[in-house]
């Protein structure tokens, strides 16, 4: 009988895990560790996640499971004791224009039901009126979107031309056109005068007016209306046209674009409800504050009768706040946030609720905080343990491992060099064991004392955007340059939305999914496949087309997919092996051509560390050389893009840039998903495009990366409104004495304990 205090995996063969087997205690914060590709996600997300869940589905009725989502059954022996689990991603909370803060953090509800009691003037019978998302509370031009679109004049009108001329350049006002024909048989303007000379009344009644009239038209005497071209042109266009397809947005967009909505500016809401207010403050006033302002506001609402209201708005405003989110606002779209952000979001709700014995699982979590705000996060992912739940969370941060009751190093190293339990135990005894983690995490790198010498410099002019004062990125040309600053602080609104914009040509490597399906791998990513198709080809004097399983090579009976689909009927449908080509793709008349003994199918099945010895071909050599150098040798030639994590996409898609020069770089935390061990390797790679003539720009928390630069931006000092200037910029030895900088504050601390 198994110790109900431990999950109990026995011999687990998962991916590349080596039949391990493995007790993890319940109720307690269990950190897993280790390079990426060692073999953590394989444990953590691959079989507890996807047992609990399958476990958890099987409890339901086969009606029901056929919309639940899909998990499969882990290849080990034996998994005891599970809890159901709850997956705290970093995918984005996405959504629609619709989805804000306030919205998916059941904030808005609360601020609807204090309005719809205590708003004065009162307005509406119940709380939806005070919903943007409801007809009763909704500016009737957007919808409750805060933006509409707006006609761009001058793509509307030819100005120089007259009526009779065609200036009207809109759709539907053809020569021979009825609509035409109502403007100028109007009697409101002068046909053969050129537009650029109407007076005012003249182009607002062009534009936006009505009136009765007669037209004749194809022999015909009609009573109708004149309409304003721009009136028309939204009420045909957009008014009548709810569901847009594509073509009808491109068609649109010509003419018109997204602005912030002229009759509500912005505030999504009709004018009763703005006009009923609270305090002087009405419901959009209060939702738009910053967070750490909406709270001091709140407490100016002292009123005996609505105190258990505010309590309860206060109480989950500083949830947000405590994980280091006081620079936002509920109005903030969901769509904006970051993967790190949505996730500190997700976990927020979750404390939320008073269930316990559950499973959480958080993958890297630390993403995008800054040094200083990483305790905020511990704190929250103990509470989640002290509420008496099991958390296990993926992590490469040195300050969230260091508060783990448990911890898991997996390795040693990634891919079929990993995929072993390295060790189990406590902090203190990672620190003393003899594994690549435990010698790596004390192990900060020097401050960069010979740095590169700026000579001339890129500038992007300033901005206001969002939170940034007045500023403009000033970065030095062919250097490695640094942008620091707390999470909030407008690090990635100068870089990739001002300076990025006005300089089109740079390449922004960010965490963003590759667009990638189940039929694209690194081979194809990288070109690197049609050169192992054309080698094939040659040596076996047949086409190229027969070594693609997206061509003429393809599995007759999977079509190239590897699986097959079995529909279950009133049960879920299933996904088995094709048993024809055995999930290798590929029809079974091409595995007899073979390249050095193997097939296409087994050399798919190489990794690229494998690979680069196997090809004599120096093209695919070079291009599987740039997967390797930066740290994912680990991935098969034929693993799907789709189960790769953002850190290792973000990778290889430096890989596939590595031999320009001459360009400028942007990249987005490229430390995220690399082991304490892999920085040094990855401060390599920035340094080789560097060398290779390029400007490289990365934003970062990691402080390793920071010590590194030539060149280092720090912006601040804090986020939101308190954010947007810079702070410092210069050498990196020269922000350590900065006092107004936090990021220095941590540039010392571990200079100081090196």
């Amino acid at each position: 009988m198994t110790d109900t205090q431990f999950i109990e995996i026995v011999n687990d063969r998962e991916n590349n895990l080596k039949n391990i087997s493995l007790r993890i205690p319940k109720n307690k914060l269990t950190v897993f560790t280790g390079v990426s590709g060692s073999g953590k996600s394989s444990i953590v997300f691959d079989t507890i996640a996807q047992e609990a869940g399958r476990q958890l589905n099987s409890t339901y009725n086969s009606f029901t499971r056929l919309y639940l989502p899909k998990y499969k059954r882990p290849d080990a022996d034996e998994i005891h004791n599970l809890s159901t689990a709850i997956i705290i991603d970093q995918k984005p909370l996405g959504g629609n224009a619709r989805s804000t803060l306030g919205t998916i953090s059941d904030i808005s509800p609360l601020f609807r039901i204090l309005f719809s009691r205590f708003g004065q003037p009162k307005y509406g019978n119940a709380s939806n009126a005070f919903s943007f998302n409801d007809p009763e509370g909704m500016c009737p031009q957007c919808e409750g979107i805060g933006r509409s679109y707006v006609v761009k004049l001058d793509t509307a009108l030819d100005y120089d031309k007259s009526l009779n001329d065609g200036a009207i350049l809109l759709p539907g006002y053809s020569k021979n056109s009825f609509y035409l024909q109502t403007v100028l048989n109007s009697g409101l303007f002068d046909n053969d005068k050129p537009v650029k000379e109407f007076n005012d009344d003249e182009m607002e009644n062009l534009l936006n007016g009505e009136t009765k009239i007669t037209v004749d038209y194809k022999g015909s005497s009609i009573q109708t209306s004149y309409e304003g071209i721009i009136k028309r042109f939204y009420r045909t266009n957009i008014q009548e046209n709810k569901t847009m397809s594509d073509g009808a947005r491109k068609k649109i967009e010509k003419f018109a674009e997204m602005s912030t909505c002229t009759m509500c500016h912005g505030t999504r809401f009709n004018k009763k409800v703005l006009d009923s207010k609270i305090n002087g403050y009405n419901i959009f006033d209060l939702t738009n504050m910053q967070l750490d302002n909406l709270q001091k506001t709140l407490n100016e609402f002292t009123d005996e009768s609505m105190k258990q209201l505010i309590d309860n708005l206060q109480e989950r405003i500083s949830s947000l706040i405590n994980i280091g989110l006081d620079y936002l606002s509920l109005t903030r779209e969901t769509s904006t946030l970051s993967g790190g952000e949505s996730q500190r979001v997700k976990t927020v709700k979750y404390l939320s609720n008073s269930l316990t014995d559950l499973i959480y699982i958080l993958d890297e979590p630390s993403t995008g905080l800054h040094p200083r705000d990483v305790h905020r996060l511990n704190d929250l992912l103990l509470k989640l343990r002290d509420n008496g739940n099991t958390v296990l969370v993926v992590e490469h941060d040195p300050d969230v491992i260091k508060i783990a009751d448990f911890i898991v190093d997996v390795g040693p190293r990634a891919g079929i060099h990993g995929g072993e339990i390295q060790f189990t135990g406590s902090y203190q005894e990672l620190l003393k064991s003899d594994t690549l983690t435990g010698k790596y995490l004390l192990n900060n790198l020097p401050m960069n004392n010979h740095p590169r010498t700026a000579k001339q410099f890129i500038s992007s002019s300033k901005s206001t955007l969002h939170n940034l004062k007045n500023v403009q990125l000033t970065v030095p040309k062919g250097l490695f340059t640094v942008i620091t600053g707390v999470a909030g602080s407008g690090k990635s609104t100068l870089v990739e939305q001002v300076f990025a914009e006005e300089n089109p040509d740079a390449i922004v490597i960010d965490q963003s999914p590759l667009h990638a399906n189940s039929r694209s791998n690194s081979t194809t990513y990288t070109g690197a496949m049609n050169d192992i198709r054309k080698l094939f080809g040659s040596k076996n004097d047949v086409e190229d087309g027969l070594f693609s399983y997206n061509s003429k090579g393809a599995c007759p009976k999977c079509n190239g997919k590897g699986v097959i689909e079995l529909n279950m009927s009133f049960m879920e449908n299933s996904e088995i092996e094709c048993p024809t080509c055995h999930g290798g793709r590929f029809a079974p008349e091409v595995l007899q051509y073979k390249y050095k003994e193997k097939s296409i199918v087994e050399v798919m099945d190489l990794t690229v560390e494998e690979a680069v010895d196997f090809f004599d071909d120096s093209k695919i050599k070079s291009k599987l050389q740039k997967i390797q150098n930066v740290g994912l040798d680990y991935l098969t030639l034929g693993q799907s893009l789709s189960t790769i994590s953002g850190g290792e996409s973000q990778r290889l898609k430096i890989a596939k840039e590595l031999s320009k020069k001459g360009n400028i770089f942007i990249l987005d935390e490229p430390t995220t998903g690399l082991h304490v061990s892999d920085t040094k390797n990855l401060i390599r790679i920035i340094n080789d495009l560097v060398d290779k003539g390029n400007t490289v720009i990365v934003i970062e928390h990691n402080v390793d990366v920071m010590r590194s630069a030539d060149w280092i931006i720090d912006i601040g000092p804090d986020g939101g409104s308190r954010g947007g200037e810079i702070i410092y910029q210069g050498l990196v030895s020269g922000l350590v004495d900065n006092d107004e900088s936090v990021t220095a504050k941590y540039l010392y601390f571990s200079e100081t304990y090196n």
